[in-house]
């Protein structure tokens, strides 16, 4: 039996070496510049009315805002009034059909008017209708200045009425229908009574009945020299 002493097993596992610590990351690249955009002039509106560049024409000018103001070169502008707007109604099998009637007046205020009566199953075709037939049937009456030259009396119908001439600054002392014939004549001082039917294509008409039979004294002298 040896003496010797035994060597140690040679099996068991030595601590391994603490392992290096892990590199440093390195720092990311900076990203590269963008390329810079060229910059643009910033846009212009123009709130005028007028357009872009829209075809060979180039701009298109200012837009018509002005529709119903009179036009240069129009001839003279006229007087436009809607004195009464009738509806009638028709009874048939599914129920009731309206209608209606204008009466307008027309006149250029310097001595010519007209009066129209329309009909159609609108009221803008109505007025429509009865304006364009006021301008076929446009008469002058003589004036005095801004009034009459005499009293008169108009008759039409059922319908009197007295007009009487007044001084400057007196006005247009009338109503209804009597008031839109002599604004459309341009009678702007005068002194009116209705004393008979109030129907308005009545009292319309005799008013324009009384202005034609106005003369002037002109007029009478020539009369009296040729007679």
């Amino acid at each position: 039996m040896s003496t010797e002493p035994t060597s140690a097993p040679t099996d068991v596992a030595t601590p391994a070496a603490p392992e290096a610590a892990a590199p440093a990351a390195a720092p990311e690249a900076a990203p590269a510049a963008a390329p810079q955009r060229e910059q643009r002039a910033p846009r212009q509106f123009n709130r005028g009315g007028q357009g872009g560049n829209r075809g060979p024409g180039g701009n298109r000018g200012p837009r018509r805002d002005n529709r119903d103001q009179k036009q240069e070169g129009d001839g003279p502008s006229m007087i436009e009034k809607v004195v009464f707007i009738n509806r009638c109604a028709k009874v048939v099998k599914g129920g009731r059909r309206f209608s209606f009637a204008a009466l307008a007046v027309v006149g250029d205020g310097k001595g010519r008017v007209g009066i129209g009566y329309g009909k159609a199953n609108e009221v803008p075709d109505a007025i429509k209708k009865g304006t364009a037939n006021a301008h076929k049937h446009l008469v002058t009456v003589k004036l005095k200045g801004d009034t009459i030259p005499h009293d008169v009396m108009g008759e039409y119908d059922g319908g009197r009425v007295m007009l009487k001439p007044a001084s400057p600054g007196t006005g247009l002392i009338a109503g209804g229908g009597v008031r839109a014939v002599l604004e459309a004549a341009g009678v702007k001082n005068i002194l009116t009574k209705s004393m008979g039917s109030s129907n308005h294509i009545a009292v319309v008409h005799a008013t324009l009945n009384g202005l034609l039979q106005l003369r002037l004294a002109a007029d009478i002298t020539k009369v009296r020299a040729t007679s």
